[in-house]
C-alpha cells in the first residue's frame, strides 16, 4: 500500500473524488494503537453552492474553517453531540469541498475496534459515527494532515469496477431541498474487495 499524494486530494470534482475514495484504506495511529479499514461508502459535499454542506453560502465558523484548508486535511465534527464524523477535505485552499466517509470494511486492529465499540466490528463498519469510533477518530483530530498525520489514506490497489458502484442521494440532509436529491452518495458491496 502506498500513501496517496497531495495531488489526489486537490481534484476539483468532489463527486468524482468521493467515488475514487472507494476501495482506499483509512489507516489511523491514535493513542499508540493502529487500525485500518477499506472505504466502502462516501458522500460528497460541494461547498458554498451545496445546501447540504456546512459551508453553504460561504459560511465560515470555528467548526467549518477547516473545510477551507488545502485538500488532504481531516474535517471531523460532532453530530448530535455524540458522533464524531470524519470527512476528507478536497480541492484547493478556500474551496470548501469535503467527502464524508459513511462505511468501511475492517482490516487491522480488530481487537482495538472491539474495545472502542464495545462489540466486534463485524464485516462492515456501517454509519459514519461507527467508522470514526472504531478507528479512534475524534474532533481533536480535525485539521490534521492526511499525508503525515495520525489519519492517513492509502492506495491498496483495490481497483473498483465502476459498474459495481451505486450512487444515490445523501442520507439525513432533507433540509437541503432539491440538493438532498443529488446523487452524491457512492457505495460498493464490501464483498467485491475480497
Amino acid at each position: 500500500m502506498k500513501q496517496l499524494p497531495r495531488s489526489f486530494y486537490l481534484a476539483t470534482d468532489v463527486v468524482d473524488l468521493a467515488r475514487e475514495l472507494l476501495g482506499k484504506v483509512i489507516l489511523t495511529e491514535v493513542d499508540g494503537l493502529r487500525t485500518s479499514a477499506i472505504i466502502t461508502e462516501t458522500e460528497a459535499y460541494a461547498g458554498e453552492t451545496d445546501k447540504a454542506s456546512h459551508a453553504f453560502g460561504g459560511r465560515r465558523t470555528a467548526r467549518t474553517e477547516v473545510m477551507y484548508a488545502q485538500g488532504g486535511t481531516a474535517y471531523v465534527y460532532l453530530c448530535y453531540g455524540i458522533h464524531h464524523l470524519f470527512n476528507v477535505v478536497t480541492n484547493q485552499r478556500d474551496v470548501p469541498h469535503a467527502v464524508l466517509v459513511r462505511a468501511a470494511a475492517p482490516l487491522e486492529g480488530i481487537s482495538v475496534m472491539h474495545d472502542r465499540l464495545g462489540r466486534g466490528p463485524g464485516r462492515l463498519l456501517k454509519g459514519p459515527g461507527v467508522v470514526s469510533k472504531a478507528l479512534g477518530i475524534r474532533t481533536a483530530l480535525s485539521g490534521s494532515d492526511l499525508i503525515n498525520g495520525p489519519i492517513r489514506i492509502l492506495d491498496a490497489d483495490n481497483k473498483i469496477d465502476l459498474r459495481h458502484v451505486r450512487s444515490g442521494p445523501r442520507i439525513g440532509v432533507d433540509y437541503a431541498g432539491a440538493d438532498a436529491l443529488l446523487p452524491y452518495r457512492s457505495l460498493i458491496d464490501p464483498d467485491l474487495l475480497k
